[in-house]
């Protein structure tokens, strides 16, 4: 068992449970790997959008974090495996202060992931998945629902195909995000056509899938992130999947994780 994507105290938006928590508790689920993969420190020169500007780590947090899971990797190493990982931003227009940064930061890392929070429009960053008010006037702002969709699977084609360097992460992360609030905002337009693409180019990059549990928490979304149609597309592809519970408190490892479980055993 293995969970590839999981937060920890230094995220702002997380809660203040200790490694040691998360450590130990994965222990007890039987987890045999953890990576943390805490957001990492957004690109020089972008200002975080969200209210409360708390969407990453701080960057003089960075080499307390490192160091801390250094300690933890070495403490724990006979009963568990340890990565330490960041989740990269893919931020359209700060390719080269992100690749600046992995550059600077990424021999550090044992693991990470690269996703899409926030979209470009014009002059405008808007971070998609950080309420259904949000995304509500992201609609508005765009000309409607299925615009936001257009945009947000067009910046991650944008993200797979980037260069971004040596350390670039090779698995993305949470692929349908957009679709957290769709109970609220169901898009009219199927953009299948568009996942397929997405998947193509991971396959040609062998890039990894973060097949990641949060969704099935959250009240508007209730399934994967990708649905299960997606992830037997990328199994045919034979892509590799990455289960990740997203964890952003103690409590939540391994969420999503039987309904996972289940659909991977429906495709073998």
């Amino acid at each position: 068992m293995r969970d590839g994507h999981v937060h920890t105290k230094f995220c702002p938006h997380g809660s203040k449970d200790d490694f040691h928590e998360y450590i130990e508790q994965a222990i007890k689920h039987g987890i045999k790997e953890l990576s943390f993969t805490e957001h990492a420190p957004l690109p020089d020169g972008f200002i975080d959008p969200t209210p409360y500007q708390d969407s990453a780590m701080k960057m003089d947090d960075l080499p307390i974090y490192f160091e801390e899971l250094r300690k933890l990797r070495e403490l724990y190493k006979e009963k568990i495996t340890i990565h330490v990982g960041l989740e990269v931003d893919y931020i359209e227009g700060f390719e080269t202060e992100t690749t600046n940064f992995l550059n600077k930061y990424g021999p550090f890392l044992s693991d990470s992931i690269l996703s899409v929070h926030f979209l470009k429009l014009g002059d405008r960053y808007d971070c998609l998945d950080y309420s259904p008010e949000v995304f509500g006037d992201m609609a508005v702002h765009y000309g409607g629902i299925e615009k936001v969709y257009s945009a947000y699977y067009h910046t991650l084609l944008l993200a797979i195909r980037s260069s971004l360097g040596t350390f670039k992460p090779k698995r993305m992360g949470h692929i349908t995000l957009v679709q957290k609030f769709q109970k609220k905002y169901p898009c009219p337009k199927n953009f299948d056509k568009e996942i397929s693409s997405i998947l193509s180019e991971m396959k040609h990059r062998d890039y990894e899938l973060d097949y990641n549990g949060a969704g099935t928490a959250k009240p508007l979304c209730r399934e994967p992130y990708p649905p299960t149609h997606v992830v037997q597309q990328a199994l045919e592809l034979k892509i590799p999947l990455i289960y990740g519970s997203d964890a952003h408190q103690v409590k939540e490892l391994l969420q999503g994780y039987k309904e996972i479980e289940s659909n991977i055993k429906r495709f073998s």
